[in-house]
């Protein structure tokens, strides 16, 4: 019985939402129709009264009682409006009593205050009252929405059973099954299927210890088919397909030379947690993946308009969806369908791709996949597959988990220094002189771009707006690539050119070279020792100083985390000792393995 009480009340609250302005004429109590009709009846004996030629004009007597009356009606609506104030101040307080009882686990407690909050506003008559008009629509939609979250947490709950996601087969499933396993898309099927194997292992992990069902571990099938770098019409992309928007909101970050929409462990970290959003919000499977592929927003638009009904059968709600998304919950049914019928289909025989295997190194430098393949003797189409976030293969450093086979950790420590520093494609430019009479159109269709283009480039505002000998840099099409050039080491009494970088400074080059930081201003006529990053300096290197004598002294072999700060402090050796030592300088990388000298 309190089932369909509650059921009934939702009915009707669903029917209010999608007819306000008629519900509001219709939903109100018998004393307030009772008090509707008074007022209709009083309305016609004034105007009777009113239209009566017999009445004798109203005389100085009769004005100074009107005055009085319209003083009372003032009084009276004032005190209406009170009223009506306090009755929805009421509502929401219940509200916010509903929201406490369902956090406690108290669902019936929560369900009986959000009736006796729904029926509170039913009993106000705001028709007079544009300003209480909108608050009392806003409860409505509130109490609308807690109560359907209520309904959903009564009948399925988040705990990662495996048959949470029941396989229903009807003529829209059927038709999926079909396509992929007789029609076009049976070897995209096939395909996908054996990429699964790379990602599939850890996506499963992660599912369980968030308590979500396995099976949606095979929603990237029907997303990207495991592709990392699928891009659909509407820029969504990865494996899990999240839009630019979506993947801010769940912590995916993208810049120029990264995008975690591609990486497959973060992309699931943030599916996981929209999905479970999702579910929090509409309670069923169906709806929720129907909500994660057009958006939650479309899906409470149809679902506000549509028959209560489809909280028993999501198939109510098919029929209203775009068409892309109604072909998913069917698409992603079939999957699971043909998986776990694979020799009834002949696709048994399936050889599926290995997990990827690989361990992670912390790379501080900005350099080229290509380069650390070379160094670690392994293609560079490997690291690209266990690196799917870098946009242009190149690591943006400042410390960075680089992912390499297992097994070339220090292999890579110890030769990353010697790697120059690589940039990320820019994009092609030349650059117009504005002469009089151009505009941005026409200079547009000269160099075949397009005004935005030009406006985007030169950070232009207004279109409209050039000024004859203005030089415009103008895009083009492709990209040119920066080298670095590397800079051997010099020779002792060799002249050289040092370009400065990220890091660098007077102390930590003399010392690269054996001179003096007086020296290297004096020779570039330097008046401070502030650097920019590209500024050319000549040195005359020195020799460099006499070594150390380390007889007798003790070897340390460093460790992964190890610093020269760390090394100094444990063995209560002063830092500049440990460097001279072992002729070091500030900002010297040391790597595992390396042997170093302490006292």
């Amino acid at each position: 019985m309190n089932q369909r009480r509650f059921v009934l009340s939702v009915l009707l609250m669903f029917l209010l939402s999608a007819c306000s302005h008629l519900a509001a004429d219709r939903d109100q109590s018998p004393d307030s129709n009772e008090a509707a009709a008074s007022a209709r009846q009083s309305a016609t004996e004034d105007e009777k009264q009113d239209s009566d030629p017999l009445q004798p004009p109203a005389g100085p007597a009769d004005a100074g009682t009107g005055e009085i009356k319209a003083e009372i009606g003032t009084e009276t609506d004032t005190g209406a409006t009170q009223k009506v104030q306090t009755d929805l101040d009421e509502a929401l307080e219940l509200c916010e009593l509903s929201q406490d009882y369902w956090q406690q686990g108290e669902l019936e407690n929560a369900v009986e205050a959000l009736d006796r909050a729904y029926a509170l506003i039913l009993s106000v008559d705001t028709s007079d009252q544009p300003k209480l008009i909108q608050q009392k629509e806003d409860l409505r939609f509130m109490i609308s929405k807690r109560i359907l979250e209520i309904y959903a947490s009564r009948n399925i709950v988040v705990n990662g059973n495996h048959n949470a996601i029941p396989v229903v087969v009807n003529r829209h499933v059927q038709a999926e099954i079909n396509l992929f396993t007789k029609g076009g898309e049976r070897r995209f099927f096939i395909d996908s299927l054996k990429r699964s194997g790379r990602y599939r292992d850890r996506i499963v992990s992660a599912l369980k210890d968030a308590g979500l069902p396995e099976e949606l571990s095979w929603l990237p099938l029907i997303e990207s088919g495991f592709k990392t770098h699928a891009l659909s019409r509407s820029r969504a992309l990865g494996l899990w397909q999240f839009i630019p928007s979506t993947g801010y909101k769940f912590g995916l970050q993208r810049n120029k030379l990264i995008d975690e929409r591609m990486d497959p462990a973060k992309a699931t970290r943030a599916a996981i947690d929209y999905l479970k959003e999702l579910h929090s919000m509409f309670g069923d499977w169906s709806t929720v993946l129907a909500a994660y592929n057009c958006g939650e927003g479309r899906v409470l638009r149809v679902i506000r308009s549509q028959n209560i009904n489809y909280l028993d059968n999501f198939w109510d709600l098919y029929e209203r969806l775009p068409r892309e998304t109604a072909r998913y919950v069917p698409r992603f049914l079939a999957t699971l369908h043909v998986l776990n019928n694979l020799e009834m289909y002949g696709m048994d025989q399936v050889a599926i791709d290995r997990p990827l295997e690989f361990e992670t190194v912390s790379v501080n430098k900005q350099v080229s996949l290509g380069n650390v393949a070379r160094a670690i003797g392994v293609k560079e189409e490997t690291l690209k597959d266990l690196n799917p976030e870098l946009r242009y293969k190149i690591l943006p450093g400042d410390g960075y988990s680089l992912r390499i086979p297992p097994g070339n950790a220090n292999l890579l420590l110890s030769q990353i220094d010697e790697m120059p520093v690589s940039r990320p494609p820019q994009r092609a430019y030349v650059y117009h002189r504005v002469r009089h009479g151009e505009t941005l159109s026409v200079i547009a269709r000269r160099y075949r771009t397009s005004v935005r283009s030009i406006m985007r480039a030169n950070n232009m505002h207004r279109s409209n707006y050039i000024v004859a000998g203005k030089r415009l840099k103008i895009p083009q099409r492709g990209y040119t690539q920066q080298t670095v050039k590397v800079i051997p080491k010099p020779q002792d009494g060799q002249a050289v050119n040092h370009i400065v970088r990220k890091g660098d400074s007077l102390y930590i080059i003399a010392k690269q070279y054996g001179t003096t930081t007086k020296k290297i201003q004096e020779l570039n006529n330097l008046t401070t020792t502030t650097l920019h990053i590209g500024q050319v300096l000549n040195i005359f290197p020195g020799k460099p100083q006499a070594p150390p004598t380390v007889d007798g002294l003790a070897t340390y072999v460093v460790r992964a985390g190890d610093s020269p700060f760390v090394i100094a402090r444990r063995y209560k050796m002063p830092l500049d000792r440990l460097l001279y030592l072992n002729q070091l300088y500030p900002g010297t990388k040391i790597f595992p393995g390396q042997k170093l000298y302490i006292e």
